[in-house]
């Protein structure tokens, strides 16, 4: 606890995408107390053009008004 799961575009590489759980994890860190052990982050990729119908339409939009940051499309 806790877990973060980050939905992307495809196109970074492991290095990135190795960057971004590692600064996620210092961010949830210092935001919740908890230790590194205790975090786990999860990225998927998702192409473009499924992203509407298999991201926006299933779970951000289901769950707007419990998203802490909104997208802007």
């Amino acid at each position: 606890m806790p877990h973060v799961i980050v939905k992307m575009y495809p196109g970074n590489t492991e290095e990135q995408k190795g960057k971004l759980a590692e600064e996620i994890t210092k961010v949830v860190m210092a935001s919740t107390g908890k230790p590194e052990a205790a975090v786990s982050v999860s990225i998927v990729e998702v192409p473009e053009e499924v992203w509407m119908e298999q991201v926006y339409q299933t779970e951000i939009l289901p769950e707007i008004d419990n998203l802490y940051k909104k997208p802007g499309y």
